[in-house]
């Protein structure tokens, strides 16, 4: 029996008057009649201690908040996106509802039932972090693996910018090949202009110095004034970044209905990389997207390399003739670049009056040619003038 019952009983028995048991069980008298009103209005039951927590809270998150919390949880888990308190008030910012913080978030959704507690992590100040000052200062690439309906593994190659954390290609190949990392990456020059450096791994798509070589991406940078960087063998957490963004793409592929062929993947990974960009936010880059993050700061630029002011690039092989085919203002045209190179893959770099022809495994200029819009064959002016070369004549069945 609580102290409070013992001594309004003995009140109410006449065992003691209000004075002595105040004094005897450390009351003040006041708070005893009190005690006796209570207990004349609702028996003994109202006699006992009451919270002292108020019965409202101004400052309390309001009901339609706590409910769209628990609702974006549920929407970003069952789309196979980040789930988190910081994710969460980020869209509530977006609908223009009230942000409590962080933490009432976390406790909102842990009343709900929402949260897996997982084990103590490492402390953030343990981590030996680095990222890059701007936007094209280093880009990060790697590839990983998935499935398709029919079992078929597919392999997803991607570009990350290091700064903003902004996907700038993802691909699906069967498998990555030397030739598709040089073609994504000048495909993604194109739209984001050339960045000072690269970070990979030592996959052989990426470099062949451990086989005693150079491949085709290896004589590509220097040409365009990029440093390559490679993570140490064994160790992934160089390329952290790329790494921890494939355990986002992945829970959101499982999250969507299983491709069936690389084509409907592909567009998969196209929705991806928007929503990816535009439309969540990075706890990286503040609560701001990637897109966000990659416009807000000036672009590095790579070091000085071989190109002019204002230039494209193309990427190809020499065909059996010795040409490489070139499309300008909607016309076909072909380089004249001598038979002798048949099966060279080559950059070919196009300014306003000249295409200069390298070979990607040796750094040489095999071929220069003047553009000049009225014919379709463009010779090699490192060359003498000569005839166009015979064509091959066409297999006849007799």
């Amino acid at each position: 029996m609580s102290k409070h019952r013992v001594v309004v009983l003995k009140v109410i028995a006449k065992q003691l008057t209000v004075a002595e048991a105040a004094e005897q069980y450390g009351l003040s008298r006041r708070h005893l009649h009190r005690l006796l009103a209570r207990y004349r209005a609702g028996g003994l039951e109202a006699v006992d201690p009451r919270s002292r927590r108020p019965n409202s809270n101004p400052r309390a998150t309001p009901p339609e908040v706590t409910d769209r919390i628990i609702g974006l949880r549920g929407e970003l888990v069952a789309s196979g996106l980040d789930a988190g308190s910081v994710t969460i008030a980020w869209h509530l910012e977006q609908e223009s509802l009230p942000v409590p913080s962080h933490a009432t978030i976390h406790r909102i959704l842990t009343r709900a039932g929402l949260v897996t507690p997982e084990p103590r992590k490492r402390p953030r100040s343990s981590y030996l972090r680095f990222e890059a000052a701007q936007p094209n200062e280093t880009w990060q690439s790697d590839f990983t693996h998935w499935r398709l309906h029919d079992g078929t593994d597919i392999e997803i190659l991607n570009w990350l910018d290091d700064h903003s954390r902004y996907l700038l290609s993802c691909t699906a190949h069967t498998p990555v090949t030397g030739d598709d990392v040089v073609i994504t990456f000048l495909a993604t020059t194109e739209q984001h202009g050339i960045p000072a450096s690269t970070l990979t791994d030592n996959g052989r798509v990426y470099t062949a110095r451990f086989g005693g070589g150079r491949n085709a991406f290896e004589h590509l940078l220097p040409v365009l004034g990029v440093k390559q960087k490679n993570g140490g063998p064994s160790h992934p957490q160089t390329q952290g970044k790329i790494e921890r963004f494939h355990q986002t793409l992945k829970r959101w592929l499982t999250a969507q209905p299983t491709a069936h062929t690389i084509d409907q993947l592909q567009a998969q990974l196209d929705t991806f990389r928007d929503h990816y960009n535009e439309h969540r936010p990075h706890r990286a880059r503040d609560r701001t997207t990637p897109g966000h993050a990659l416009r807000a700061t000036p672009k590095a630029l790579p070091a000085t390399g071989r190109l002019p002011d204002r230039y494209r690039l193309r990427y190809d092989r020499v065909d059996a003739d010795g040409h490489v085919s070139i499309r300008r203002a909607g016309r076909m045209h072909h380089l004249g670049i001598g038979r002798a190179h048949t099966g060279k893959r080559i950059l070919a770099i196009t300014d306003q009056t000249t295409i200069t022809v390298i070979h990607l495994d040796t750094g040489e200029i095999l071929s220069e040619h003047h553009i000049d819009p009225g014919h379709g064959y463009w010779r090699n002016q490192l060359k003498p003038a000569g005839r166009w070369p015979k064509k091959r004549p066409m297999s006849r069945d007799i």
